[in-house]
């Protein structure tokens, strides 16, 4: 990490739970706000960090304007949806132009988006959060490097305070884990109210395919019926590559398509070359 970097993440460490609005984050009071979301995107694409994104700025996509020459009511589209479609059929739009209610318009634009129906022109970062892989980093693997890093003492605190925190349960955590894990399984049928983080997504995987019986083998969309919602199908896809990066999953593609329906065909990943990576193998 940068030094922007690393007074960014501190910041986090200092908030409840390590999350907080991203305008409460940045590195310092002279930060940019593109400048403080490009940090965040960084760290977020190297699975320290997640955060919670909202489009403002969009246009149809291709898909999206064939679809309107279609006749809509075959089709598996809501009228909210179709409705979206029609006021950027033209140009780009602001999402707060949109003729919807406050709470229904991130989740028609995120539907639309994931459906490649429409294209986010410009987004918003909301709040954003340490991942538990992020956590672990930085208590187990971070070594701080260099010469004038400039950090406050209110940094120096926010780590001291969140590596007492984790020595003084670790011990606590690992045993109840490994007490827990076979007697108290996570549930997979359980929906989930928050987006998980990789380690978590890592997890329910672990546990779908122990519950399936899938070898280590598990077709992925299991995990997409598990995860979506709270999580889209971007944010989930990107979350999978994260952690094959990080060596911990492999993406294995679909070779003989016989044995699932076009549905659970759709659910994979799409590749320029071959089949969909369909099964995740944990590592």
């Amino acid at each position: 990490m940068d030094t922007r970097e690393l007074k960014f993440v501190l910041n986090l460490l200092g908030a409840p739970n390590y999350r907080a609005p991203i305008s409460q984050v940045k590195p310092n009071y002279r930060t940019k706000a593109a400048e403080r979301d490009n940090i965040c995107r960084s760290l977020r694409d190297r699975g320290l960090v997640d955060c919670s994104e909202e489009i403002v700025e969009f246009r149809i996509a291709p898909p999206g304007m064939a679809l309107l020459r279609l006749d809509t009511s075959r089709l598996p589209v809501t009228e909210d949806e179709i409705a979206v479609l029609r006021a950027c059929a033209e140009g780009v739009i602001c999402a707060k132009d949109l003729n919807l209610a406050s709470d229904r318009r991130q989740v028609v634009l995120q539907k639309l988006s994931e459906r490649g129906l429409i294209k986010a022109e410009a987004t918003r970062i909301e709040d954003v959060w340490l991942t538990n892989f992020g956590l672990d980093y930085l208590h187990d693997d971070y070594t701080p490097k260099g010469s004038g890093l400039e950090l406050s003492l209110d940094h120096l605190s926010c780590y001291l305070q969140f590596l007492r925190k984790r020595d003084g349960n670790a011990s606590i955590s690992h045993d109840s884990l490994a007490k827990q894990q076979p007697h108290e399984p996570i549930n997979p049928q359980r929906r989930l109210t928050e987006k998980p983080n990789d380690a978590d997504i890592w997890y329910v995987i672990e546990e779908l395919d122990r519950q399936l019986d899938t070898h280590n083998y598990l077709p992925i969309f299991y995990l997409r019926e598990r995860l979506q919602p709270p999580l889209t199908r971007a944010e989930l896809d990107s979350a999978l590559y994260r952690l094959q990066r990080d060596d911990r999953l492999e993406l294995s593609s679909l070779q003989e398509a016989a044995h699932y329906s076009p549905e659970q065909i759709e659910a994979g990943i799409p590749q320029d070359i071959g089949g969909p990576l369909f099964f995740l193998i944990r590592n």
